[in-house]
């Protein structure tokens, strides 16, 4: 039984991973639960799964929260702010923490959790963007495993599995194109938050389906494998696959070509990571081929001087250090000013470029960190927000 520390609880990913608890209750205990601000959805995760300790982010929300759960007669403990994530994240009776807060918040309560001795259950791709390079040598060093919820990863870690690593000769990353696949730039001038927001195949927040309509969300998944399976960015390929069928696939040195297909649901792999290593049960519907249009599979390659994002993270990657640090600040700062219609959806791109490159001179040869990382963070937040305003000309 897996003893579950849920972070980002009422986020998709975090909905999804209680789907699976649900489906198999006696798999599982919920020990803790943690939320941005979104109480009434906790509140119900709470009265269902009666964990230990939950914790929001908003300490208002928090001090909301306490006496409604008090009134219902449930015991579970109320934290909050940054804290309280971390507290949650090592709590003593929780062995597995699921990492699915958004964005770069998500990285210092997992730090704490590996350094706690936790397996790390992994949705978040800015944990291991800002701070692989921290993060992958602490996993080591604790005995821990780092287990990928991400369908992308899921599905190389399922088709590396009882493959030597040597063998590894490229990883190939399929993305669905997003919403704007096989438009040219002059196209994009023009996109809209509501246009960029209608993805054609998932269902996410919208921080997320943002990376998907820029293909930010493949430049993180590049530099997520890199640390993830100890590769280089220079033999991970984006393959656009519109049908989302296949989730990704490798390609060994003999030229053999392994790939893991299904439906397009996040429930699959959220259980292949929270069973490993053995297979639970059936949850979601059985994948059937010919159902799933499999006569119809295409492959194109991404187009990296329409979507230019995609380019740099494979420069930031290769660079390391606290450069792909720079870069998701900074993506993360655009991508919240263009979804409050601040900034138009190219001016993401200029904005991440531009930061990227004023501060990677100074970033250069620093101490890697949890300090150096989280300052970096914000001072590239601070530049990019100095565009965003108008206080920088790009």
């Amino acid at each position: 039984m897996r003893r579950l520390s849920i972070l980002g609880s009422t986020g998709s990913i975090g909905k999804q991973t209680l789907e699976v608890v649900r489906k198999a209750p006696s798999d599982f205990t919920v020990e803790a639960l943690t939320c941005g601000s979104d109480i009434d959805a906790l509140y119900d995760q709470i009265v269902e799964f009666r964990p230990k300790v939950c914790s929001v982010v908003d300490d208002k929300k928090a001090k909301e929260l306490s006496p409604r759960l008090k009134d219902a007669g449930i015991s579970t403990e109320v934290l909050s702010g940054k804290d309280g994530n971390i507290a949650c994240a090592t709590l003593e009776s929780s062995d597995t923490v699921v990492g699915a807060i958004v964005g770069f918040a998500g990285l210092e309560p997992v730090y704490h959790a590996v350094l706690s001795g936790k397996d790390i259950a992994l949705a978040n791709k800015e944990t291991l963007v800002a701070g692989g390079d921290i993060i992958m040598p602490l996993i080591r060093e604790k005995g821990v495993m780092m287990l990928p919820i991400d369908s992308e990863h899921s599905a190389i870690w399922q088709c590396l599995k009882g493959e030597k690593r040597e063998d590894l000769d490229r990883i190939l990353i399929t993305a669905s194109g997003g919403p704007f696949r096989g438009m040219k730039r002059s196209e994009l001038e023009n996109v809209t938050v509501q246009d960029a927001l209608h993805h054609p195949t998932w269902n996410m927040g919208g921080k997320i389906t943002i990376d998907s309509a820029t293909m930010m969300n493949k430049g993180l998944e590049i530099i997520e494998a890199h640390h993830l399976y100890g590769i280089e960015c220079s033999r991970i390929d984006v393959v656009v696959h519109p049908q989302s069928v296949i989730h990704s696939m490798i390609r060994m040195k003999d030229g053999s070509v392994l790939a893991q297909m299904g439906k397009p649901s996040m429930v699959l792999p959220i259980e292949v990571a929270l069973y490993y290593p053995d297979r639970g049960p059936a949850i979601v519907k059985e994948f059937d081929p010919f159902e799933a249009g499999l006569s119809n599979i295409t492959f194109e390659p991404c187009d990296t001087e329409v979507f230019r994002l995609v380019k740099l993270a494979y420069e930031a990657g290769s660079r390391g250090g606290l450069v792909p640090t720079v870069m998701n600040a900074a993506n993360e700062s655009a991508v919240m000013a263009f979804l409050a219609g601040r900034i138009g959806f190219l001016d993401i791109e200029k904005t991440v470029f531009e930061t990227v490159e004023k501060m990677e001179s100074g970033i250069s040869g620093m101490d890697l960190t949890l300090e150096a990382v989280c300052q970096t963070d914000k001072d590239a937040r601070i530049y990019a927000d100095e565009i965003i305003n108008g206080k920088i000309k790009v």
